[in-house]
């Protein structure tokens, strides 16, 4: 298994190539990578032109990993998604069988485009997939190519026509990564950049083989246990009527963050750690990942939308 100094400078190298068709958001990138490491999941959100699929397609191209996208629209099926059996017939023999048809889940990387236009029933296709890498139709169980990393996105501003997340589909999510506008400097370097008669060829830098050693490693990061509980903490903060929970906490706060939040924070430390080239958690990893961890899994009462306090207001108060 390769080192950590070593995996650190490969993943140097991938943002440095990601660099030359993507301009910005750094902090974006780290979390995208951070998910990969993890062998986690990514909500991306984000108003229109930011460029959230351009990024994907570009880091599933330099991660040598097979890529598809689906569209999600109200009309979406869960056959859509997943598959589904036909009707074949032998020409010689007659003899008509039925064969699965494997639909686009069957990728390693899955870019699920604006996945609250899409019912709850066809969200829900994608439960089994990123929580055990495998799906089941037909009466069969097929896994899924690994590695496997679906990262989604969403419009937070046309809210016509949607359907919010339900909060199992939303705890699946390791990271909730918003994307905000870029600054003019940024902007600049962008439109001379995707405006220039020359496009840039991305080369893949990992392979799945690579990627699933990273992982491996990942989990072999060192979380002393005093980072493992200030991160159970900080979760455990969040929850109404429970000791542990905050005042402010408790009076605005209608759902808190669950035990796969506590998992999801040390994880998501562990390649941290191992992304910045380190052996080890801190504290400061735990406390950096806070809010993308948890902004998607803590849920806000009606007295703090009156009022408006956000989640990102209160989980900014956590220490």
């Amino acid at each position: 298994m390769k080192s950590i100094e070593v995996i650190a400078q490969e993943l140097s190298e991938l943002r440095s190539q990601l660099s030359k068709v993507f301009v910005g958001q750094e902090e974006v990138v780290s979390h995208l990578l951070i998910t990969l490491l993890a062998g986690g999941h990514a909500l991306l959100t984000g108003v229109p032109g930011l460029g959230k699929t351009h990024l994907v397609k570009s880091l599933s191209q330099l991660l040598g990993l097979s890529f598809r996208r689906i569209q999600f629209t109200p009309d979406l099926m869960p056959a859509d998604i997943l598959g589904g059996e036909v009707l074949e017939q032998d020409p010689e023999t007659g003899r008509r069988t039925f064969r699965f048809q494997e639909g686009p889940l069957f990728t390693q990387v899955l870019l699920a485009d604006e996945v609250n236009r899409t019912p709850p029933k066809t969200q829900s296709a994608l439960l089994e997939a990123m929580g055990e890498r495998q799906v089941t139709t037909a009466g069969q169980t097929r896994v899924l190519p690994l590695p496997f990393l679906v990262l989604a996105t969403q419009n937070p501003i046309e809210l016509e026509g949607t359907y919010p997340l339900p909060e199992a589909q939303l705890d699946r999510f390791l990271l909730n990564i918003v994307m905000d506008y870029l600054s003019p400097a940024e902007e600049t370097r962008m439109v001379a950049l995707t405006t220039q008669p020359e496009i840039v060829a991305l080369e893949p830098i990992l392979d799945a083989e690579k990627i699933l050693a990273m992982q491996a490693l990942c989990r072999e990061i060192v979380t002393p246990e005093g980072v493992v509980e200030h991160a159970v903490q900080l979760c455990a903060a969040t929850r109404p009527g429970t000791p542990q929970c905050t005042p402010r906490f408790q009076e605005y706060v209608k759902w808190g963050a669950g035990s796969r939040a506590s998992q999801a924070l040390v994880m998501a430390g562990k390649a941290r750690a191992l992304l910045a080239g380190r052996g080890n958690v801190s504290r400061e990893d735990i406390d950096s990942l806070v809010l993308p961890v948890l902004r998607h899994r803590v849920i806000v009462n009606f007295r703090a939308q009156s009022e408006g306090i956000t989640v990102e207001k209160l989980l900014g108060e956590l220490k």
